[in-house]
């Protein structure tokens, strides 16, 4: 009795076309042009990665090209370090300055905006009630900050961040307190583990980004409620107003209690206050 030959259900499919012509017709490889590691991709450009002088170009281009797994390693492995030497510059630095609190808003706004000046202000009257002043360390809202705590003798902060445009950090940072970052990450970490409160100044998507993952944190309890304040109603009063109509009312993706995360004011003692009165609930005052 012979043996039947076991066969693959899709080698007919996938070999020929066109049964019955005489022709076997294969079919293409959509990879059969993607470079399979960066060194091929050196060998074929002469020893340089030619992928475009367009930087997007580059970042694009680079993802569809299959990296070997020493490539893979020694990349992945000189990124962890780097990250872990991020945190622990940050926790070593930022663990030594005490309570804080951490004013965000956009670098592109002028001293001589109504903002930057009630920035300057909150600063100032933050140091007098014991705090002392974290930023992101640019120009802008976060210059504000730095220099109304420095105008008061406060412990000026900055978390600064590498960037290809806009960020330089500012001059009213202490300089022992100046830290750079190549991480958003990491860096995000440091203003929400070092911070008592939160004050938000008109900005745009990175003051959105850092609002939101403070409101999430403590939405999901994975770090204690502390007070988030935005100054500018007229800022920020559409963007809430969209939440309570459509992200609560509509849709029921947060709770009713959610709102009551964030405090709206467009006063700077008010700004202060808030936070004051929320510590004093607990009986608790800045100790430096």
């Amino acid at each position: 009795m012979s043996k039947l030959k076991k066969t693959s259900k899709t080698k007919a499919s996938d070999e020929t076309l066109n049964a019955g012509s005489g022709k076997t017709i294969v079919q293409p490889n959509v990879n059969d042009n993607k470079l399979t590691s960066i060194t091929e991709l050196r060998q074929q450009t002469g020893g340089v990665a030619k992928l475009g002088t367009d930087p997007d170009e580059q970042r694009i281009r680079k993802a569809f090209v299959d990296k070997d797994w020493n490539e893979i390693k020694i990349a992945d492995s000189w990124q962890i370090f780097k990250v872990m030497a991020e945190f622990v510059e940050g926790f070593e630095k930022m663990s030594k300055i005490g309570p804080c609190v951490s004013i965000f808003g956009s670098a592109r706004t002028k001293p001589d905006n109504q903002y930057y000046k009630q920035a300057e202000e909150i600063a100032s009257k933050l140091v007098r009630h014991g705090y002392g002043v974290i930023t992101g360390g640019g120009p802008g809202i976060m210059e504000a900050g730095n220099k109304g705590a420095r105008a008061e003798g406060g412990k000026s902060v900055g978390l600064n961040i590498e960037l290809p445009f806009e960020q330089t950090h500012n001059i009213y940072i202490d300089q022992d307190k100046c830290i750079n970052f190549d991480y958003f990450f990491v860096r995000k970490v440091m203003f929400v583990k070092y911070a008592q409160a939160f004050v938000g100044m008109p900005g745009g998507f990175g003051t959105i980004d850092e609002l939101f993952e403070a409101l999430t944190l403590i939405q999901t309890k994975k770090i204690g409620r502390f007070p988030i304040v935005l100054v500018g109603s007229a800022y920020w009063g559409g963007l809430f107003e969209w939440i309570k109509n459509v992200m609560l009312g509509d849709e029921r993706n947060i709770s009713p209690e959610d709102l009551d995360l964030v405090h709206i004011v467009d006063d700077a003692s008010e700004a202060v206050k808030i936070i004051d009165d929320f510590y004093h609930k607990y009986s608790l005052s800045p100790n430096f």
